[in-house]
């Protein structure tokens, strides 16, 4: 009975950690597609401002892909341990 639930607990663990991975890839890419239409919403409204919102954007989304890569590398991380 142990060993059936050393292999319950296994698949558990490798499932969740691909949901999670892949939530966190999902995640992602709606937050950046949420920086990029506000950017180019804030662009259509103060045109002379464009190269700020454009700096401000690109930090922004380099953020989230860093937060996204860091909880796709834990969820391989639990799938593997």
């Amino acid at each position: 009975m142990d060993v059936l639930n050393v292999i319950l607990l296994e698949a558990v663990a490798n499932a969740g950690g691909a949901v999670g991975a892949g939530l966190a890839a999902m995640g992602a890419g709606i937050g950046i597609g949420q920086i990029g239409k506000g950017a180019v919403e804030a662009i259509a409204r103060q045109p002379e401002a464009s190269n700020d919102i454009r700096s401000n954007m690109i930090l922004t989304a380099a953020l989230v892909e860093g937060a996204a890569l860091f909880a796709i590398i834990v969820g391989f991380l639990a799938m593997i341990l």
